[in-house]
């Protein structure tokens, strides 16, 4: 344990995202999204849950800014429901009600000195562009970017923190590759790929035009956040674990991070194993897509994309151990392009998610290993939280202990090793809808009872103790 505290700049804050908190599903004129239609279809969700109206953030702006002012945060991370703004994911529809609703929201914030931390894009597609192929189609980098820019234009003026997109990897994974998410599509071999290679170019579309038209005047900043575990070797003596467990990570972040961050391009590995999997298949060509590296006269895709970021945003919640495993070469699959299986270890503290064990240890070596491979970029943590199922206990110790123990680490990290983290927002601001499990798991400090149509809110003990974390800036030595 290590006593000490955090820059004096260091920004604390909380998560959530428009799907997660919002409701108000079809009000005031909002188009539907991916998740609306996915989540009508019974059977999709646990319990068939929706997230129609969830934690009706959409009714409960102050309420919500109470609960923020009671953390004492200095920020909050929220995102922007598309479909609310273009109900047909264009800007020939632009809904007067949900631009209010964000207005009143982010006017709130700064009246209350809360800076704004905005995501453009938290996996709610309008349903309107998934029917024209969604995330598989260039269009949509058109689209994204004339959606973004009318972000900039109308919330720019007091946002000066932004996000392009939420999580990357699981987009294009958990959407089109094993199709649990919307929308829902089953190839894991090659649409992931292909999405992915969209979504860099429309993250690089974004950041170039808020480079070019805002940041002169606006004065912000803006990256893409990806979901990183810590992974080490199962075997730590053996080499073949070793090289999988830095598999693990280039597949899971490389693949977003090592374009932006590096040289515009994908990781070696990466270009290997599916280049050489797509011939051992017989296939003309790999299923990994290729940027343009040079284009008489203009920039190349290349170009375009690296250095891309003014932060690097970090999801973390866990670590899994890896070895190395091989797939028949036939299979084609993201999975088996990256030859790697994970395991837990059993002594390892569970949550209320199967995916999710209490490691503190690897935030501090994910942190450092961040600043060694992407030589020391400005960080700031945007999700890190522990979920809980079953019976409410307000007294939520075990939360307690994975805040403090993670934060200790983050600290080290800074302290110890020299770390760029400039800023940590714990997930989740209260109880809200959890994706494919509806309901059923529980991040947030404020507990909410979604069987009262009044949905209180009330804190657990967590949410005193993070804002005691907060008013010490860290752990001070008594």
């Amino acid at each position: 344990y290590f006593y000490g505290t955090f820059p004096e700049d260091f920004t604390w804050g909380v998560s959530s995202s428009a799907y997660q908190v919002e409701g108000g599903w079809d009000a005031d004129g909002k188009g539907p999204s991916i998740w609306d239609n996915f989540t009508h279809i019974p059977g999709n969700i646990k319990n068939d849950d929706t997230g129609d109206i969830a934690c009706d953030s959409y009714n409960k702006v102050e309420a919500d800014i109470y609960l923020l002012r009671a953390l004492g945060v200095k920020n909050y991370r929220f995102s922007l429901s598309w479909s609310r703004i273009f109900p047909s994911g264009r800007n020939s529809s632009i809904n007067s009600h949900g631009v209010d609703y964000y207005n009143r929201l982010i006017d709130g914030l700064v009246a209350n000195n809360i800076t704004p931390i905005v995501t453009l894009y938290h996996w709610d597609l309008p349903q309107a562009l998934q029917d024209i192929g969604g995330w598989e189609s260039n269009v949509l980098i058109d689209l994204f970017d004339s959606f973004a820019d009318f972000c900039f234009q109308t919330f720019g003026d007091r946002v000066k923190f932004w996000i392009t997109f939420n999580e990357p990897q699981v987009i294009a994974w958990v959407g089109y590759g094993i199709g649990t998410f919307p929308p829902n599509v089953n190839d894991p071999g090659s649409a992931p790929y292909r999405v992915a290679h969209i979504l860099l170019k429309a993250h690089a579309r974004v950041y170039h035009t808020y480079d070019d038209k805002y940041r002169a005047s606006q004065g912000g900043v803006i990256a893409l956040c990806p979901n990183i575990d810590w992974v080490e070797p199962k075997t730590p003596s053996d080499p073949r674990d070793i090289e999988a467990a830095d598999r693990y990570l280039q597949f899971l972040v490389g693949w977003f991070t090592h374009p932006i961050f590096k040289n515009g391009d994908y990781p070696e590995v990466m270009k290997w194993k599916v280049g050489n999997r797509s011939e051992l298949q017989n296939l003309p060509s790999s299923r990994l897509p290729v940027f343009t590296a040079e284009e008489q006269f203009t920039e190349s895709e290349k170009q375009r994309i690296k250095g891309t970021y003014d932060y690097l945003g970090l999801n973390h919640y866990t670590t899994v151990l890896t070895y190395k495993i091989n797939y028949p070469a036939a299979v084609q699959s993201y999975d088996s392009d990256r030859g790697v299986a994970s395991v837990t270890d059993r002594s390892w503290l569970n949550s209320g998610s199967f995916w999710l064990r209490v490691t503190p240890f690897g935030f501090r070596k994910l942190l450092r290993w961040i600043k060694e491979e992407y030589n020391n970029p400005p960080i700031y943590v945007t999700e890190n939280g522990v979920s809980e199922r079953g019976a409410l206990d307000f007294n939520d110790t075990w939360r307690m202990h994975y805040y403090r123990s993670y934060i200790n680490e983050a600290l080290k990290a800074v302290t110890l090793d020299g770390v760029d983290l400039r800023g940590y927002t714990a997930w989740t601001l209260m109880d809200n809808f959890e994706w494919a499990v509806g309901f059923d798991e529980r991040f947030g400090f404020y507990h909410v009872n979604f069987t009262d149509p009044n949905l209180p809110r009330h804190p657990k003990a967590s949410a005193r103790y993070y804002a005691q974390i907060i008013n010490c800036n860290g752990f001070p030595d008594p």
